[in-house]
């Protein structure tokens, strides 16, 4: 399959690493100026298990091809309307699209975008974009897919993305699964971002309570929209979030903290929105959310 990746930043330069070292045809839909870096020095790819850097394929706007047969959209929220847009050019009809962006409201707007195309898909990886440099900080790599209610997921996707490196599983339930990160990553940015800092700091202030208010309460979202949290993610999301001296913070948070264009609304806002719709209270979430808007205005 010739496969399209849509963003050449922390997750989809990962994943796009091993997918190429697995001899995958890839390509990489980027902006002009980083199409010339990548084609002058190639993708360096810094993981635990070592440092490497490719050759790749770019591809811009201003360029024409052949629709892929599969594209991986790995954007931030903030950027998601102009992917759309972009990735237009090289969809045919029988492209498949997974967009593995953070929470839920993506999924609809690719899905209203390219009808019947979409293709259920979320991601857990610790990774950042330092300069030109991609780096996986740990060594989990793990991608879910699914097909959407009312759609289908050909079976050739899971093999061509089953390649060392990533740990792939295929969900009868992809919704249940999106709704289950998205009501841990709430909680997380939530957490970091009403208390401002890093997890070990809150707990050290006596926020261990708040801390579990706040699990409980996107947790309850979830369940009202008919989503349930499984047990054993909830233990690993307490886990985390209460685990003495961590230095964990929310990506939310760091891109607040750094200044940055951040998925706040594409986060909270949108859950927010969604506990009203079903008439479940969430005093920690709006706390958060006048956090956050008071401090990108």
């Amino acid at each position: 399959m010739r496969i399209l990746i849509v963003g050449a930043g922390a997750t989809g330069g990962a994943f796009g690493t091993l997918l190429q070292e697995a001899d995958r045809d890839v390509t990489y839909l980027v902006r002009e100026n980083r199409a010339a870096v990548l084609r002058r020095d190639g993708l360096r790819f810094v993981s635990p298990d070592g440092d490497r850097t490719h050759t790749v394929a770019t591809i811009t706007t201003a360029d024409s091809a052949e629709p892929f047969d599969l594209v991986i959209l790995a954007v931030k929220a903030t950027a998601l309307d102009q992917a759309i847009v972009d990735l237009a050019h090289f969809v045919g009809p029988n492209t498949r699209i997974l967009p593995i962006l953070n929470g839920m409201a993506h999924v609809d707007r690719v899905a209203e975008a390219f009808p019947g195309q979409a293709v259920g898909a979320m991601v857990h990886i610790v990774a950042t974009l330092d300069g030109d440099t991609v780096r996986q900080l740990t060594p989990l790599a793990k991608l879910t897919i699914g097909a959407l209610p009312q759609a289908t997921m050909p079976e050739e996707i899971a093999a061509e993305l089953r390649v060392p490196g990533i740990d792939l599983t295929v969900s009868d339930d992809i919704m249940g699964a999106l709704w289950e990160k998205w009501a841990f990553i709430a909680a997380a940015g939530v957490i970091t971002c009403l208390f401002r800092g890093p997890v070990g700091r809150i707990l050290a202030a006596g926020g261990h309570d708040k801390i579990m208010d706040a699990i409980t309460e996107l947790e309850t979202v979830a369940e009202a929209a008919g989503h349930p949290v499984s047990p054993q993610s909830h233990e690993q999301s307490v886990g985390l979030l209460t685990e003495p001296e961590s230095s964990f913070t929310s990506s939310l948070y760091r891109d607040l903290v750094a200044g940055n264009a951040h998925e706040g609304e594409h986060i909270l806002g949108d859950m927010a929105r969604q506990a009203r719709r079903i008439g479940v209270p969430t005093p920690l979430l709006d706390l958060t959310l006048i956090q956050v808007r008071s401090k990108t205005d």
